[in-house]
């Protein structure tokens, strides 16, 4: 198909758009989900990369660490001093005007009398005068990341940077830590998905800048579905995850049953309430057939995943015929299925619902 010939007024913006990303800096960010991971030394050690190649490097920021190499770093830049209390010096880096300058700490929050109240908007002003700066943050600091790291960490940080600042960066590294735990890899995945998302900008920006018109296929649709005796929180914060990355939707059903005991719709109501928590579209279910009732929704909604609970089986029969969550995965077709083990069973049997 041949392609439509841009408009005088396109190729204006175009030009516009081009002209205003070469006007200015360079961002780079080392982010850490996790504290003690070498977010400082990845800095500096890149900045020592780009000085042997040449480029005009100095420090303006650096956190106080014990760590000697971290140290030993520092001593290979110029250091532009610190103002009384902390603060970035940015009318000094301005008048010394590098080509990249590094700074620790992102989400540092000036003392009074400072240019700017956080350290992010001081980078932000750098950027604006052309200067590239290379730049750290831990993943509790991103705004719109925190009420979730919170309830992983059980820990709040007063200080914070706006997601879409980071999502201006020309290049994001995470800066990696063997997962030895479940929170740890909680962290890393969310992590992990921030950087994927910041790339995704990256590339609609480079498309927009060059008129290159992008139409994307179909996106992720997770279903999770839970039972009063599901793993809840781990199914629907790992399908948030996942429905964010893929910037897809995430359904929460729950396949109505009969007689549930005062405890399990006790629990079957926080389950809920961690669907609701994660903006999830809650869906309730009907059917004599609970595999049945779940495919049939699946496949009205081009559900792409599925997210189930399985127990272990009990009882000498059972293992004689196939469990519902057994049942899913044989009749599901191209729909992809992710077990988690759920503590004890429900009333369908073997889990699911």
């Amino acid at each position: 198909m041949e392609r439509r010939k841009p408009s005088p007024e396109e190729l204006l913006l175009r030009v516009e758009a081009e002209a205003s990303y070469e006007r200015f800096g360079r961002l780079k960010v080392f982010l850490g989900y996790a504290a003690g991971v070498g977010k400082s030394f990845r800095m500096l050690d890149e900045g020592r990369r780009r000085k042997q190649r040449g480029q005009d490097v100095i420090v303006a920021a650096i956190q106080h660490s014990q760590d000697d190499s971290v140290a030993g770093l520092v001593r290979n830049f110029e250091l532009v001093p610190p103002l009384p209390g902390g603060a970035l010096d940015v009318a000094a880096v301005r008048r010394r005007r590098p080509g990249v300058c590094l700074i620790d700490g992102l989400a540092y929050h000036n003392p009074p009398g400072a240019a700017h109240e956080y350290r992010w908007q001081d980078v932000e002003e750098l950027l604006s005068h052309g200067i590239s700066v290379i730049t750290t943050i831990n993943l509790q600091y991103v705004a719109e990341k925190q009420e979730r790291v919170e309830h992983i960490r059980g820990k709040q940080v007063a200080d914070s940077v706006p997601e879409s600042f980071l999502h201006r960066a020309d290049d994001i590294e995470v800066v990696d830590a063997p997962a030895l735990d479940p929170q740890l890899s909680e962290l890393r995945e969310i992590a992990l998905v921030l950087a994927a998302e910041v790339v995704d900008t990256q590339l609609l920006d480079y498309l927009k800048r060059h008129g290159i018109e992008q139409s994307y296929g179909a996106h992720e649709r997770i279903l999770v579905c839970v039972t009063p005796r599901s793993n809840a929180s781990a199914m629907i914060s790992g399908g948030r995850r996942q429905a964010d990355r893929f910037h897809g939707d995430l359904f929460v059903a729950y396949v109505e049953q009969p007689d549930l005991s005062s405890e399990d719709r006790a629990l079957l109501e926080r389950n809920l309430a961690e669907a609701r928590t994660a903006k999830a579209a809650l869906v309730i279910l009907r059917g004599e057939d609970v595999v049945d009732a779940i495919l049939e929704f699946a496949n009205r909604e081009g559900v792409t995943q599925i997210f189930v609970g399985h127990s272990q089986r009990t009882g000498f029969w059972q293992r004689f015929r196939p469990t519902p969550v057994e049942r899913l995965i044989l009749e599901s077709g191209n729909i992809d299925i992710r077990v988690f083990p759920q503590a004890g069973t429900s009333l369908a049997g073997d889990s699911i619902p």
